[in-house]
């Protein structure tokens, strides 16, 4: 029995298919549906669980190379926000675009993961290292 750790069996197969420079989608509960990429939804309710606490317990067990987010995100959340997202990209480097080209990057990805992040602009597409 797992006793610690990433505990959804879902997001542990995804999680391990994903090789490298393959790119994975966390995002939030508005974020479109995509017709072909997995997704894993972790949705419980608005605000559970966020973007960060999902990218924290994703990058305990796999290394990110590149992180994208929307360049919108700067100018829709506060000064916490932000510092609560890059924390938890722990020194993790972000490439910044308009939101657009962010989506633009999702159908080559492996896999969405759903949050339950209700902030706005809030998705991030890792690449693995």
């Amino acid at each position: 029995m797992i006793r610690s750790g990433l505990l959804n069996p879902h997001l542990m197969a995804l999680l391990a298919r994903v090789r490298h420079t393959n790119r994975l989608v966390i995002a939030d509960s508005m974020f479109p549906s995509w017709p072909g990429i997995e997704t894993v939804d972790l949705s419980l309710v608005y605000g559970i669980p966020t973007v960060p606490q999902v990218v924290e317990a994703v990058l305990a067990t796999w290394k990110a190379g590149p992180v994208w987010m929307a360049s919108e995100f700067n100018d829709h959340n506060d000064t916490a926000v932000r510092a609560e997202f890059l924390s938890a990209f722990g020194g993790t480097p972000v490439l910044w675009e308009p939101h657009l080209a962010l989506k633009a990057r999702v159908p080559g990805s492996i896999g969405l993961i759903r949050t339950g992040e209700r902030r706005i602009y809030t998705n991030v597409v890792l690449e693995s290292a």
